[in-house]
């Protein structure tokens, strides 16, 4: 996602000759009225922001294929309430936090923290709108919004099978208010690390290797599932219970991944731009086939048999590896990229399993891993990346997180405790969190 800030915004839409964000590409003999940009840059970021909405339904189909059937009613409960709360609290503290808007603002690192009103007054006009020359306000949050809630669910499906609702739901709360806001404020905010020359197009780092660490501190503090490992070091493997369901997830989280990037062009009101967001399209999808390829070739060598569950996190692998530069690769540079990813998920799966680190669902690969890797992989295509900046910033991004993220599970567990009881675990979550099960009529007794 490009930098977008509210104020000094205007003052660069008016020196663009197209009044948007242009790309280079074929110009028009005549550039579209005021109107018509701020009604498709509007309308790309409502399009791309209910494609990635969608992105949480993939999310709960993925996680509740990959647990077991007596945890799927607690994976399809955290998914809802976690949505909902980050709609609630990006609302009440995040939006003003990332995007600089009150007196309390500090080169792009904290604001006033408090957002109600940030929607324009019933009725529109040109004279009303915060953003004519651009776009509408309301627009602009609705899709920030859906990113802050996909590195919430990059968390739940990790820690699934063994931690409670309450707390997850209110480090979920932290998370979308305050952390994930605050780190990419120093980006998207216009902040230091988007001053120093980070390029992160649509959240390799800012969204998917945030929620990467944020599930790998929580992974590391809450441990594994029991039986899990073997007291003589054995990963003993632990099947899902619906791959028709995961398999589902992924094409879900593949059309959404669409908004995800190609609404990261952040305008559509020029013939450049709505060239780009085709481009991104593309190279989104080229990279998603590469990386599934890759997984199935991979596991056939190794396992002498396709392995489905690697194919899935292979093709969502490609998809965040892409998405810190989608625009500039070719479509072959961003099959390999996409590839890349592939492999990536294919070695980091059982290496993690070898630091007796338990991903239930894969995520810390996926989201983590191959967001690093997107993240540098900028450098082989767009001539403006610099690999010293990425790595810094990725550097910085992940131990903010990793502290920011320390500390408030280590206070949950103090508090009011992390993991359900042994009893507990073993007969499922479902009952005992929820009182009910995804699949009550294949109950034992």
């Amino acid at each position: 996602m490009k930098t977008l800030t509210k104020f000094g915004l205007a003052a660069t839409l008016i020196a663009l000759p197209s009044l948007g964000l242009a790309q280079d590409g074929p110009t028009p003999g005549v550039n579209a009225s005021t109107d018509t940009v701020f009604i498709l840059n509007s309308l790309l970021f409502l399009v791309g922001g209910f494609l990635v909405f969608w992105m949480a339904a993939g999310f709960a189909m993925l996680e509740a294929g990959l647990v077991r059937s007596k945890n799927v009613t607690m994976q399809l409960m955290k998914n809802v309430a976690l949505f909902s709360l980050a709609a609630i609290f990006y609302y009440l503290i995040g939006y003003n936090l990332m995007y600089p808007l009150g007196t309390w603002s500090v080169d792009g690192m904290l604001s006033g923290v408090w957002g109600p009103g940030v929607l324009e007054a019933v009725g529109v006009t040109a004279e009303t709108a915060d953003d004519y020359s651009y776009a509408s306000t309301g627009s602009d949050f609705f899709f920030q919004l859906m990113f802050c809630a996909t590195t919430a669910s990059i968390v739940s499906g990790t820690l699934a099978e063994r931690i409670k609702l309450w707390p997850f739901l209110i480090f979920t709360i932290v998370l979308t208010a305050v952390i994930y806001p605050l780190q990419a404020s120093w980006k998207w905010g216009g902040g230091f690390l988007d001053q120093a020359g980070f390029l992160d197009f649509a959240g390799s780092t800012v969204v998917h290797s945030v929620g990467g660490w944020a599930a790998l501190t929580g992974a590391l503090i809450l441990g594994p599932r029991i039986g899990k490992y073997s007291k003589e070091g054995r990963v003993i493997p632990i099947p899902g219970s619906n791959l028709t369901l995961a398999t589902l997830g992924t094409f879900i989280l593949w059309l959404g991944w669409f908004g995800f990037n190609g609404g990261s062009q952040l305008a559509m009101g020029t013939v450049g731009d709505v060239g780009d967001v085709s481009r991104i399209f593309a190279n989104t999808n080229t990279a998603a086939a590469g990386g599934a390829i890759a997984a199935l070739i991979l596991t056939q060598i190794l396992y002498k048999k396709p392995d489905l569950t690697m194919v899935l996190n292979g093709a969502l692998a490609g998809l965040v590896s892409i998405t810190a530069e989608p625009l500039t690769p070719s479509l072959g540079a961003a099959t390999l990229i996409g590839a890349a990813g592939g492999v990536i998920i294919v070695f980091a799966v059982p290496f993690l399993d070898k630091l007796k680190i338990d991903d239930v669902v894969g995520a810390i690969p996926v989201h983590l891993i191959c967001g690093i890797w997107g993240t540098i992989a900028v450098v082989f295509t767009n001539g403006d990346a610099s690999l010293g900046t990425q790595l810094y910033s990725i550097v910085v991004v992940g131990i903010f997180t990793i502290v920011a993220s320390g500390l408030t599970w280590f206070i949950l567990k103090a508090v009011m405790g992390l993991r359900v009881s042994e009893e507990d675990e073993i007969n499922g979550l479902d009952l005992a969190e929820l009182g009910m099960e995804a699949y009550p009529e294949f109950s034992k007794g």
